[in-house]
């Protein structure tokens, strides 16, 4: 009967929340779908409806400085500041992702490019560079078909554009503004119409015939660096847009100025709707705006001026939405479906989504509502951002953003939530605390109270996480009835309760003050009973307070450094074993340390039960795993998680001190850690602007364990009936299928030096069948093996007899070309060779010196037993002259 497999705790990340832009071009594809993002040096493509992540394209180890998309989304081009252009072809795959294909890498200019551009039919490709060179390149063929010179100016931007079909000649502004134009014979009036516009900073725009390959016109009206082009075929007009905080409309037939409108702010991106009938435009105030193109009117309602971090930087139209992206990477979608039945004047377009392309650093982070369905993160930025964890086909998509709640006018620094997930408390270095109500069903994320009182900012906040009884109203609908108080903690040393009136919003006044520590709070947690809570600092201290008195029950000495985060131990939490014997009575409370180490303190006498160490950096974050259930008490523990500045989360057996396993899925340090209390999955974010999901996956792997190990002792019983019934083929197959070389030389062994059956190669001619049959993956496995025994002086003869089998069986073209999935080509095989020779060699060696010792020593035994015949007067004779007698 097989063993049961030893018990072991594992975790594997079973989703991650990771960055999908920072900073650079973005590029969409004509519907809309298809999403690419610069990611460093990486680019990335995202499927803009699901959040599924298409293809990762690594990049040459410079900053990627643009990149454009087909409309099609037939191929990727992508400019680095190492001066290289590479165009990849792309293909659905299918399993839904995207594959990629270099297809060609180039050297565009001796500047690098900033601006790309692609026709309609995805066939040229336009390229701008500092040096103020524009060329045309045909992208299947990778060759350029038009070069423009201009002057020394950094191309700023590049639109392709069609000129209505008609038989009349443009005409310029002036004289100074166009070039003269050659007769040439008649085309067709599409061949005629290709142009190219390119803006710069110096405000020109310039305007490019591709058929005559000149400069057709040159339109001089802005005064700073020109950031958006479009052209429209209704309106046959060009729309720029400039940071002189304007935007024209120019004829496409004589190229004059239609319309010029201040639009007050610097413009970063422009661009036609509704076939032209209006504008579009955004900039440093943060504010999609609408403009009519016969009028210049805005039709959207005034907006107020939107935060430096909300500054838009660049956006792109599709179908009927807008996308844009802001200057604190966030991707917005607002609908333009409002705009076919517009009005005099309308509201600002609906955000319909809103893609957060980095999370920054994450420093707190936390479950909301009954299910979890949602994650509230502290970004290191004025706002919490909560994501969405839903599954279901009706929810967002994992990772996707809901809400953002606004107030703080600091860097948020701390959260906590309540028993009912419904309300989230902050803490800010703007010196306030925030409470939230969260109410997902209704859209509803409001701003509850604001408490003022503190004069430095707030480094830890807590909330009860004692549910009230289930037939009170508190219980049956939590969103009326927010948590009866919170605790608040400070740089400024003093801790704070805030008692809160359900029935008024105004600022309450502290319970309590209580000046706690000598140096700044950071941590605050409440046990169960929300009777005692206990507060963190960098003085070393851990204090445990009453929470109806704020009055001190002890102090938790011990820590060498500041302590970063405590927690009471939860309800039933069984008794742990501790360092000087069981540890039991009023509770537990779990400390993390800047000294590296994790310490679990006992509230009976206040002593320190165990101290875990392992991390080599400062411990940030400590967290209680869910308690085993009782029928499992007896072989799962009380298991705790760690989070460290080494960028990894530790699970510890509670009662041993050891380390059950280490996750490594981060690249700094690690801020945030939580526990969900039902699946035990841990929750970890980092300064990598990651949040990581580790899904327990204990059970499934004992029972996957148990399952490899009954299978494994059920497969040795078999193959010692197939070695007892002489069933070669069967058991050379399973021996080698298990990976069992014992076994296998044992079977060799018996074969080699058994009855030899006259005419087998190596004895017996049912084995010799069987090697001669193998597949390209067991020869090579069998190769290994003979490698390996043929190292041994006791087994080189079997190996030998194995290895000649072997090389009688087979060409040796097949065996030089064994197609093996694990091994690596040749390389493999050339190793493999000249090991078998070094040993043959050398054992060949050891024989030929064994033979030549074993003729001597034969020769001189048959010498000797000659002397022993001779007569026995002769040998009386010669014994009286033996001392003169030379033995040779």
């Amino acid at each position: 009967m097989a063993n049961k497999a030893p018990y072991l705790t594992t975790f594997e990340p079973e989703h991650t929340i990771q960055p999908i832009y920072t900073g650079g071009s973005v590029a969409l594809d004509q519907d809309g779908r298809i999403l690419a993002t610069t990611l460093g040096e990486d680019a990335l493509l995202t499927d803009l409806k699901t959040g599924k992540q298409l293809a990762r394209i690594e990049g040459d180890g410079e900053v990627i400085s643009t990149l454009t998309l087909t409309p099609s989304a037939s191929h990727l081009i992508i400019c680095s500041r190492s001066l290289s252009m590479r165009i990849y072809s792309l293909t659905p795959s299918d399993d839904g992702t995207m594959e990629f294909e270099v297809l060609r890498t180039l050297k565009p200019h001796t500047t690098p490019v900033v601006v790309l551009a692609v026709d309609q039919s995805g066939l040229y490709l336009a390229t701008g560079a500092a040096d103020g060179v524009v060329k045309v390149w045909d992208i299947l063929g990778g060759y350029v078909t038009h070069t423009f010179r201009g002057p020394n100016v950094l191309i700023s931007a590049l639109h392709f554009f069609q000129l209505v079909a008609n038989k009349q000649e443009e005409t310029g502004i002036s004289g100074r503004n166009r070039k003269r134009r050659k007769s040439e014979e008649p085309e067709s009036d599409a061949a005629r119409g290709y142009r190219l516009a390119s803006g710069s900073q110096d405000g020109k725009i310039r305007i490019w015939d591709l058929y005559k390959r000149t400069s057709s016109s040159v339109l001089d009206s802005h005064v700073s660096d020109v950031t958006s082009l479009d052209y429209s075929a209704e309106q046959n007009a060009l729309l720029s847009a400039s940071r002189d905080k304007t935007i024209m409309w120019w004829d496409a037939k004589t190229w004059k100025v239609r319309k010029v409108v201040p639009v007050l702010e610097e413009v970063e991106a422009a661009g036609f709707l509704e076939s032209g009938r209006m504008a579009y435009t955004g900039g440093v105030n943060g504010n999609i705006r609408v403009w009519e193109s016969s009028t210049g009117r805005e039709i959207t309602a005034a907006q107020s001026p939107q935060g430096e971090s909300d500054a838009i930087v660049s956006a792109t139209c599709f179908k009927d939405r807008i996308l844009s992206i802001q200057s604190d990477h966030t991707l917005i979608l607002h609908s333009t479906t409002p705009l076919k039945e517009a009005a005099h004047t309308i509201p600002p377009l609906e955000q319909v989504k809103r893609i957060s392309g980095t999370h920054d650093e994450i420093i707190d982070l936390g479950y909301l509502l009954p299910d979890r369905s949602l994650l509230a993160l502290a970004t290191n930025s004025e706002e919490i951002r909560i994501v969405s964890l839903g599954t279901d086909a009706d929810a967002d998509y994992f990772g996707a953003d809901v809400a953002q709640l606004h107030g703080h006018e600091d860097i948020i620094i701390c959260l906590d939530i309540d028993w009912s997930g419904h309300w989230i408390a902050t803490g800010a270095k703007d010196n306030t605390a925030r409470l939230w109500r969260i109410d997902p069903e209704n859209s509803s994320f409001s701003c509850h109270t604001t408490f003022t009182g503190h004069a430095e900012s707030l480094g830890a906040i807590a909330l009860s996480k004692q549910a009230p009884p289930e037939s009170s109203p508190a219980f049956q609908s939590p969103l009326d009835h927010p948590p009866s108080f919170i605790l608040t903690g400070s740089q400024d040393r003093t801790i704070k309760r805030w008692d809160i009136q359900p029935s008024t919003r105004k600022s309450p006044r502290a319970a309590y003050t209580r000046l706690a520590h000598d140096k700044d709070i950071n941590a605050l947690d409440i046990n169960h009973t929300s009777q005692l809570f206990a507060s963190a600092s960098q003085d070393k201290n851990v204090k445990i307070w009453s929470v109806e008195e704020g009055e001190v029950q002890g102090i938790l000495r011990g820590h060498k450094r500041g302590v970063w985060s405590v927690k009471f131990a939860p309800k039933d939490t069984p008794s742990i074993i501790g360092e000087s014997g069981p540890a039991a009575g009023k509770g537990l409370v779990l400390t993390g340390s800047g000294d590296k180490t994790i310490k679990i303190w006992s509230l009976a006498d206040y002593s320190c039960v165990r101290t875990f160490e392992g991390h080599t950096n400062s411990v940030l974050k400590v967290a209680w795993l869910g308690l085993p259930n009782p029928e499992d008490r007896g072989k799962k523990h009380v298991q705790i998680a760690s989070a460290g500045g080494d960028g990894l989360v530790m699970v510890w057996n509670a009662s041993t001190g050891e380390t059950s396993c280490t996750l490594d899925n981060h690249e700094d340090r690690v801020w945030a850690l939580t526990v969900h209390p039902v699946s035990n999955m841990i929750v970890s974010g980092s300064g990598d602007s990651t949040v990581t999901f580790w899904k327990d996956t204990t059970f499934s792997t004992q029972a996957a364990s148990n399952a490899a190990a009954t299978q494994f002792v059920e497969q040795e019983q078999e193959l010692q009936n197939y070695i007892h019934a002489k069933s070669y083929r069967k058991a050379i197959t399973l021996a080698l299928q298990l990976n069992h070389p014992a076994r296998l030389l044992s079977l060799f062994t018996s074969v080699v030096t058994g009855v030899h059956e006259e005419g087998s190669l190596c004895g017996v001619k049912g084995v010799d069948e069987v090697l001669a049959s193998l597949s390209d993956e067991q020869i090579f496995t069998l190769l290994l093996r003979i490698r390996d025994w043929n190292t041994n002086a006791r087994t080189t003869a079997v190996a030998q007899r194995i290895l000649f089998t072997l090389v009688r069986s087979y060409p040796v073209a097949r065996l030089a070309n064994l197609q093996v999935r694990e091994a690596k080509g040749q390389q493999s095989m050339k190793e493999v060779h000249n090991a078998l020779k070094v040993y043959t060699e050398k054992n060949r060696k050891r024989s030929e010196e064994m033979w030549d010792e074993a003729y001597l020593m034969e020769y001189t035994q048959r010498e000797m037993d000659g002397l022993m015949l001779l007569e026995p007067e002769v040998s009386n004779g010669l014994g009286e002259l033996d001392q003169d007698m030379v033995m040779v």
